[in-house]
């Protein structure tokens, strides 16, 4: 028997982690089934990995669902995609049983009315919830949070000399929330894809080769895990 127990280390959770929700289309390509039932099981998991997140005490997660990119897909697809946005929200009084605060992020002028009512409806009635802070990306691009931040900047006055990365990250869509410190991208791709690419500069990342409809907790576990075995000295020694 050894005369030393073996040391424990606690598993140390990240407090921000940001998921790129990749390969629903081919997901459903692989089964013969049009994209929209990709995107449906995508929203699925989606749900499923939010809940987990809040159960296991994660402070913030934020979800890439919708880019400034995909308005380029086939119109059918992007209605779909709307749609199943339409029946979240609608249905999103069933995450205030779970305790979780809903934000979305990104431009959201050219969303349909209804849509951006239901928004403002779903953030209003979860202000005051104190588990997760759930971030969802619709119609956000990287490029086009950066160039949004500079011109709120432009238009307050604030001189040259005065502005600093934190004036840039005040007026970022992400204002008050730490950067996230862990990205998640399934589905084989091993690009960003300009998705929060101001508050990654330090973020450690994990890839997948998981479609995301096929993305379990047992996935983001195993991601936490190396996680916690990463070396992060933020430029230092």
């Amino acid at each position: 028997m050894s005369l030393f127990k073996k040391e424990t280390v606690a598993r140390k959770l990240p407090r921000h982690i940001a998921i790129i929700m990749d390969g629903n289309g081919r997901w459903a390509k692989k089964r013969s089934m049009p994209r929209s039932a990709g995107h449906v099981a995508g929203a699925k998991t989606f749900k499923n990995i939010a809940r987990y997140c809040n159960k296991i005490g994660l402070e913030y997660l934020t979800v890439y669902a919708f880019s400034t990119e995909n308005w380029k897909r086939p119109k059918d697809e992007v209605e779909s995609i709307m749609n199943l946005l339409r029946d979240y929200l609608k249905d999103a009084e069933n995450f205030k049983s779970d305790n979780i605060r809903v934000k979305f992020i990104g431009n959201l002028e050219p969303l349909a009315d209804d849509i951006k009512e239901l928004i403002k409806k779903d953030e209003d009635g979860s202000k005051d919830a104190t588990g997760l802070n759930l971030n969802i990306a619709i119609n956000y691009g990287g490029r086009d949070e950066i160039t949004n931040a500079v011109k709120q900047i432009v238009k307050s006055g604030i001189s040259a000399e005065d502005i600093t990365e934190q004036t840039i990250s005040d007026n970022l869509f992400t204002a008050n929330m730490p950067d996230p410190d862990f990205i998640i991208r399934p589905s084989g791709e091993y690009r960003l894809s300009n998705y929060l690419i101001w508050q990654s500069a330090y973020a450690e990342y994990w890839f997948s080769d998981v479609l995301w409809p096929d993305f379990k907790p047992k996935h983001l576990e195993k991601a936490i895990d190396d996680f916690n075995h990463r070396n992060r000295r933020f430029g230092g020694v």
